[in-house]
């Protein structure tokens, strides 16, 4: 499977899906797109519309390779434990940022083999900035028009800034920030976070409160493409996808 073919072909989709959420989201009665899930949290009429676009998409290119997508229909573990390979989908994530129109929320589209991500494409509707990677030729970044430019984590050894989130601080990121000579942290939302360590502008990121899988697996293709690392809980091991529950546990993403 030639991956840069499928990189090039999912950032174009990724674009696609940032495109409806534009148009949701300059909206003239803005107010009246959002309901509520079952479990309360928000969910957009942008967040369906960029699900349908992927989805959509997905199929026409990569017919053979299933989908797994927060507002897809729930697949039974016994039938997704028998892939190798599929596309793990999160069509709007940080729809708190979204709501907040602070511009910080995100299209993740993942590709994982063997429960590893393996490519991740994150992208920002509002300002046109693509993050991406895959793990054999490394992660970049455009704004806009622009030519891409490559990303690599810093590898310091002291004074290291930490991302948290904006919508779900947590007091047990004091315990495990600590340990690793912290002195600045810095707030992003949505899958950002893993893109800032990407970057270089962050070299530690640790979530205790729940996510989903396809909240973290585009973030971390694109940090592990960047040189970082993202292990469950505090390591040693990996994290890993496609789990008998889709809940992640927490996870601590380094950059060094």
């Amino acid at each position: 499977m030639n991956h840069q073919i499928q990189l090039a072909k999912i950032v174009s989709i990724a674009k696609l899906a940032g495109k409806a959420i534009l148009n949701i989201y300059h909206h003239s009665e803005f107010s009246q797109v959002v309901d509520f899930k079952s479990d309360n949290s928000p969910l957009t009429l942008a967040d369906k519309a960029a699900h349908d676009v992927i989805v959509e998409h997905l199929d026409k290119v990569y017919p053979d390779i299933p989908i797994i997508s927060e507002e897809g229909a729930e697949i039974p573990y016994e039938e997704r434990k028998e892939y190798q390979q599929f596309w793990l989908v999160d069509p709007l994530d940080g729809t708190k940022e979204f709501i907040k129109r602070n511009g910080e929320f995100t299209v993740n589209i993942a590709l994982i083999e063997n429960g590893a991500p393996v490519l991740g494409v994150v992208y920002l509707p509002v300002v046109d900035v693509t993050y991406y990677g895959q793990n054999e030729s490394g992660a970049f970044l455009t704004e806009g028009a622009s030519e891409p430019r490559q990303i690599k984590i810093n590898y310091k050894d002291t004074n290291r800034i930490a991302v948290r989130s904006k919508s779900h601080p947590s007091p047990e990121e004091e315990i495990v920030l600590d340990q690793y000579q912290v002195v600045e942290s810095i707030s992003r939302g949505s899958s950002l976070k893993f893109c800032m360590v990407a970057e270089g502008k962050a070299d530690i990121y640790y979530r205790h409160g729940p996510t989903m899988e396809w909240d973290t697996a585009a973030g971390q293709a694109v940090v592990e493409a960047a040189g970082g690392k993202v292990f469950a809980g505090t390591g040693p091991e990996l994290f890993t996808y496609n789990k008998s529950s889709l809940l992640n546990s927490s996870f601590l993403c380094l950059g060094f």
